[in-house]
């Protein structure tokens, strides 16, 4: 089986984490069920690669064709309108990638279906993509496109109709199925395939050394992703100032980075937080390795993997009762949930310490999260494309 994966979330060169969550999927994909792939991943186009001009120029600077893990990877460019262009860019995407795609066909290759992620614009480009040429499509929803973008009008209708024009909707969390659902797609063609770990890249690593380098001996609580409004990194912060013993270590960058370093200074906690950025993938297992929690306070996800990453390097977590965490933080060695502000995110927290479980047990719930599952599921799902025709 050929499949063309359709993504705008997909690592490249410059950001080698972007959508890493889609590459991994696809890799144990092709290992476990021994399917070929070939990837269009558009990046938005802009003129100028200097530095100064942030994501804008690393955008830029995406080479065209990349080869990832053997897999070969284009980025054609589509324009991107600043603010006033959302309800154009399915447009524009689907320009980008017609006309890649169909210098691929015209190369030779040969395509069974299209599996996209993300419903907007990604999904409504894909919709327009695989009527054009004629081929089925499946697609993934992975978070704030269904619990934030959908909750627009006019986003809405066009994800509606691209999800019942889908030969499957894919989600990556049960929550995530009953808001599709619960927007009108019938039960039956929408399919909750969760995320899986690599237990084998993550692991308990390097948690002496990275401690050392942090410069800390007492309890780290860790924050790994974007430094957005909906992550909620604040809160982390407010928990660290509840708790005077804890060290808190922020892995990611992002807009907020410059507030949060202010409000680390305003609760007088500036000492007990450590700001590294953004780590590359290799360099999170030790990270995790590192702490003794990992938080995730975010107002909205969908499965949040970073949340089993730690875990398998036998860190447990607290996190809020959102997306796909109570699917998953179930038994006492995974960690706590909570649900309220930042009194339970302290009550989680200092639970969590007071009855701290042994790693090793943290470690062994994750490896029950393979990804072998998954990818039975989806080769399921593509398989019925041939049954049908």
């Amino acid at each position: 089986m050929k499949i063309l994966l359709f993504s705008s979330l997909f690592p490249n060169a410059e950001e080698p984490t972007l959508g890493i969550f889609v590459e991994n999927r696809l890799r144990h994909l092709m290992a476990d069920a021994g399917v070929e792939a070939t990837v269009v991943a558009p990046v938005p186009w802009f003129p100028f690669k200097n530095r100064i001009f942030g994501r804008y120029g690393r955008m830029a600077r995406v080479p065209r064709v990349e080869v990832r893990h053997g897999i070969q990877v284009y980025h054609p460019r589509f324009l991107v309108i600043p603010r006033f262009g959302m309800r154009l860019t399915p447009r524009f995407l689907y320009r980008a990638a017609r006309r890649q795609v169909g210098r691929l066909l015209e190369s030779g290759a040969r395509f069974d279906l299209i599996d996209a992620h993300y419903l907007y614009p990604d999904g409504v480009a894909a919709a327009r993509l695989a009527a054009a040429f004629g081929l089925p499509f499946f697609l993934t929803a992975r978070g704030s496109d269904v619990t934030q973008i959908a909750q627009m009008p006019g986003p809405r209708a066009q994800i509606l109709d691209a999800c019942r024009k889908a030969r499957q909707v894919i989600t990556v969390s049960e929550s995530l199925r009953q808001d599709l659902v619960g927007m009108g797609l019938a039960p039956g063609q929408v399919t909750t395939l969760r995320n899986g770990v690599d237990c084998r890249h993550f692991r308990s690593t390097g948690r002496d050394e990275i401690r050392a380098r942090w410069g800390v001996a007492g309890t780290v609580l860790l924050f790994a992703g974007w430094l957005i409004e909906r992550k909620r990194v604040d809160v982390v912060l407010d928990v660290a100032a509840a708790l005077p013993d804890v060290t808190v270590v922020v892995a990611g960058d992002g807009p907020l980075r410059g507030a949060l370093e202010m409000k680390a200074q305003k609760l007088d906690i500036g000492n007990r937080v450590r700001f590294i950025g953004q780590q590359a993938p290799e360099q999170m297992p030790a990270v995790m390795s590192g702490a003794d929690i990992l938080m995730l306070p975010s107002e909205r996800e969908g499965w949040p993997n970073v949340l089993l990453e730690a875990m398998a390097c036998g860190t447990p977590v607290v996190a809020r009762a959102i997306g796909g965490a109570p699917d998953f933080v179930t038994v006492p060695e995974a960690g706590r949930l909570a649900k309220g502000g930042v009194d339970a995110f302290v009550d989680a927290v200092g639970d969590l310490l007071a009855n701290y479980p042994d790693r090793a047990a943290v470690r062994a719930y994750a490896e029950t999260f393979g990804w072998l599952q998954t990818s039975k599921g989806q080769e399921r799902l593509f398989l019925s494309v041939s049954e049908r025709s």
